[in-house]
């Protein structure tokens, strides 16, 4: 009896290996900024997509990094092992704190306490769509149009 083989995105897509498991976790992550001000320029997140790739844990990887002037959406994979919730806390203390002190005269107008990120977030697993799909939407944000496939 054959075993129905998984679809991937690329073909250089494969799930990673553990020492006693192989997993394939992705999650949609949304950060909203604190009152949804409109200030995060297209450098911002730029940087803060730099910023989150340079600090996830191993095995931990930013996929995919685009948002809109008042969020940020990333495409995140993480191994079951690592907590999720540890990791989200980490990524917006971190980003905050080094935005707000790299962007300092842009933000002031804006918050006028140390705040970047809404307390609250979104997160969900992509495992209702296929990776691509959920890849070109976090990509196409920013953008006026969702590009089509080819």
């Amino acid at each position: 009896m054959s075993r129905p083989k998984r679809i991937y995105s690329t073909p250089g897509d494969r799930p990673a290996t553990g020492h006693h498991s192989v997993f394939d976790c992705h999650y949609h992550l949304v950060l909203v900024t604190k009152y949804r001000h409109k200030c995060l320029t297209e450098a911002m997140r730029t940087r803060a997509g730099e910023m989150v790739r340079s600090m996830l844990p191993p095995m931990c990887a930013l996929e995919a990094c685009k948002g809109e002037e008042d969020h940020l959406r990333l495409l995140l994979s993480i191994p079951p092992h690592i907590p999720v919730s540890k990791v989200v806390n980490s990524l917006k203390t971190v980003t905050a704190r080094l935005l707000r002190k790299e962007y300092a005269e842009h933000l002031k107008p804006f918050y006028w306490k140390p705040y970047l990120w809404s307390r609250s977030y979104f997160i969900a697993t992509t495992g209702g769509a296929a990776l691509g799909v959920v890849r070109r939407y976090v990509e196409s944000q920013g953008s006026k149009g969702v590009p089509r496939r080819a």
